[in-house]
């Protein structure tokens, strides 16, 4: 059996990114040590079981902690390393009515499917599987502000990004906005389509193992996600338009940092640096008469971290 330094159960769920709740964990940065935070997938279960939303009483998409770093402030970066994302047999493909891009086609009717998930892959359908991709769909820091909401919108420290990025052998750079940072995660999925136009993916109840470092005096503006071979800068900001502008912006200065020219920058990002659309949560928060209706966007901007090595 694998051991862990530390483990977290989906006891500790949350239904916000708040910085007046009470850490469950604290750690000392840069040590290596092992976090194991299973999260919460309730939800989905009475979603099945249920038929209604209205009907359900687990939380919505809640996050397992909050973490609280020694030493960060305010200014700071978490470097959170995905090592691994444990899956269990099963998870959901679900639709929820007036949620997401399908909405004139799958009308008003709460649909579920419960989908098996064996050590490589999702059975989709009888005959169609998807290879497992497993990511963490919701994962921040505590707003400065305002709590953070766990489903809609995303905000400058994180939330429901639904980036497939956030994945094992990855690591997420979380702004930090009050003293501890304040790290909480959720929402893992085992497989998801990028951008998930659908609202949901195909969800699942599962454990992340992280661990933390301190990055001091990073001043990101927006979260950003280093993978083996890209630099994901996320653009958060209404109209989708700013979205491109601030995480193409991003994009730029970090180049200027490794000592390219402006004129070198923009030539290269306007061949090699490709933007999408990130989660479809938002980052304003919806109005409450469409509560699944988004307003801004997230966007990712990806780099070649050939280009900067």
């Amino acid at each position: 059996m694998t051991r862990y330094d530390h483990v977290l159960d989906k006891s500790h769920g949350q239904t916000s990114f708040d910085r007046s709740i009470a850490p469950v964990l604290t750690i000392t940065p840069g040590t290596g040590e092992t976090i194991a935070m299973q999260t919460d997938g309730e939800l989905f279960v009475q979603l099945h079981e249920r038929g209604s939303l209205e009907a359900v009483t687990a939380p919505i998409n809640p996050v397992t902690g909050p973490i609280y770093v020694d030493g960060a402030e305010p200014g700071d970066a978490l470097r959170v390393t995905i090592h691994d994302i444990v899956l269990g047999d099963h998870g959901w493909s679900v639709y929820l009515p007036g949620a997401g891009a399908l909405t004139e086609r799958m009308g008003d009717e709460l649909f579920s499917r419960k989908i098996t998930l064996t050590n490589d892959a999702a059975l989709l359908t009888e005959s169609i599987t998807a290879e497992l991709r497993p990511m963490i769909g919701c994962i921040g820091t505590a707003p400065a502000g305002e709590p953070g909401s766990t489903v809609m919108p995303s905000f400058g420290s994180g939330g429901n990004m639904d980036l497939t990025d956030a994945s094992p052998g990855s690591i997420v750079y979380l702004p930090v906005e009050v003293p501890g940072g304040l790290l909480s995660l959720g929402d893992i999925h085992a497989v998801m389509a990028r951008a998930e136009s659908s609202f949901v993916a195909i969800e699942a109840e599962g454990t992340a193992v992280i661990s933390i470092d301190l990055v001091k005096g990073a001043n990101l503006r927006a979260p950003r996600v280093e993978t083996e071979s890209e630099w994901c800068f996320i653009g958060i900001g209404d109209p989708v338009q700013d979205s491109i502008k601030r995480g193409y912006e991003d994009c730029f200065d970090f180049l200027l940092e490794a000592g390219y020219s402006r004129e070198d920058a923009y030539v290269v990002m306007s061949a090699l640096v490709h933007s999408e659309l990130g989660g479809p949560t938002g980052s304003k928060t919806p109005d409450p008469l469409h509560p699944f209706t988004a307003i801004g966007a997230v966007t990712v901007h990806r780099l070649p971290k050939e280009l900067v090595d």
